[in-house]
């Protein structure tokens, strides 16, 4: 590992000085719109730029995820380095990007253009830097990992992968620092409120006031401190216009747990919530789940988050751990012990002026390389520990 880590502030300067292919691919990747189950044109172009790196076996898969090969000398085991395809921005969004000296400004550039970027120039950087790995990298742009898509595309692809992989890493294009190695209890849900005309009572002044009752009866549910638990109110939506009572209203949520079982709990208590509305007369109340994860982690003292730790200290990156909501669940659930990393500082995430900072890219990138080096030698497997 020393030798990896001695290399670390040459490596970085070696990557500042190619940095006009991955901003390149980064700007290109975000100005195609790419909405949960409309991935479609954003997969090709990552095949395109995969097969432009000479990666093998590049293809699509029945849900859409554009995956390739990067070949190893000895090709005997495999590493996945993976960024995610969809973003909550809808086609008819201006996906133009704006970019300055300094940063780069536009829809999803932040999460997950800036990522996908990272994974489809990876080979090329690695030719371009002389860095030989044994083992294959698996890159794959995956479909459906938001909101209703329930990383679908991740469970499709590992269901379905005849590869044994030793390890994975998750790219994303914020926040540099970051380190996720366990996945927080998750429901999200939709509660779908109707009322019938003519309806009488409380349903009489529309779906609106229904819903009302029904969030706040949610916010009335205990949640623990410990283990953390939180109840988010994503949005709301209903109605037409002033003078007419809503005859719909509709929520999405989510429940993030860190307690093994708890997120189902305070699902259990929900449903009570909205039976109780259901039960009103000229109501209609609809509770559906729409996602799911399990608590699962590996072991804080894993030689893989052992080496990441210790290359963003030497890399003078304040660590920044903290629980997946996302695609690392079905990695670890699987037993491939995984990672979520960040590239870059940003702000304004999922707002249309999403920003990324270009300078500390290139220390992101030094991460992402040394890391894969130091899977490759062994140094994160727990049998060389």
């Amino acid at each position: 590992m020393k030798d990896l880590i001695d290399a670390l502030p040459d490596l970085r300067e070696r990557l500042a000085a190619r940095r006009e292919l991955l901003l390149a691919n980064a700007v290109m990747f975000s100005e195609i719109p790419s909405h949960t189950f409309e991935e479609a044109d954003r997969a090709r172009f990552m095949m395109d730029r995969l097969i432009e790196a000479g990666c093998h076996n590049v293809s699509t898969d029945e849900l859409g995820n554009a995956a390739g090969i990067h070949q190893g000398k000895s090709g005997k085991r495999n590493i996945l380095v993976s960024a995610h395809l969809d973003t909550p921005f809808s086609r008819s969004v201006d996906h133009a990007v704006s970019v300055s000296p300094n940063s780069i400004m536009g829809p999803s550039i932040m999460d997950n253009s800036l990522g996908l970027a990272a994974v489809a120039t990876l080979p090329t950087l690695l030719e371009q830097l002389g860095i030989e790995l044994n083992d294959n990298l698996v890159l794959l742009g995956s479909t459906r990992s938001m909101g209703k898509g329930d990383i679908e595309g991740m469970r499709f692809f590992l269901d379905n992968n005849q590869l044994a992989l030793r390890a994975g890493v998750l790219c994303e294009g914020g926040t540099l620092g970051r380190l996720s190695y366990s996945s927080l209890g998750v429901i999200r849900g939709t509660i779908d409120i109707t009322t019938k005309r003519g309806a009488t009572g409380l349903a009489s002044g529309g779906a609106i006031h229904i819903l009302n009752r029904v969030v706040t009866k949610m916010l009335e549910i205990p949640l623990p401190q410990d283990p953390v638990t939180q109840l988010i109110l994503g949005s709301i939506y209903a109605g037409t216009t002033y003078n007419t009572a809503s005859r719909d209203a509709h929520l999405r949520f989510e429940i993030r747990s860190e307690g093994v079982g708890m997120a189902s709990e305070i699902y259990e208590a929900i449903e009570g919530v909205v039976a109780e509305a259901n039960a009103m007369s000229g109501t209609k109340a609809v509770l559906n789940k729409v996602g799911y994860r399990n608590n699962v982690s590996i072991n804080f003292a894993h030689p893989l988050v052992r080496s990441a730790r210790r290359i963003l200290k030497e890399l003078d990156v304040e660590e920044h751990a903290a629980p997946s909501t996302g695609e690392l669940s079905a990695l670890l659930g699987r037993d491939v012990p995984s990672l979520v990393i960040g590239l870059t500082k940003g702000e304004h995430r999922h707002d249309y002026n999403e920003t990324v900072e270009i300078e500390p890219i290139f220390t992101g990138l030094a991460q992402l390389i040394t890391l894969l080096q130091a899977i490759d030698g062994g140094l994160c497997d727990v049998d060389e520990a």
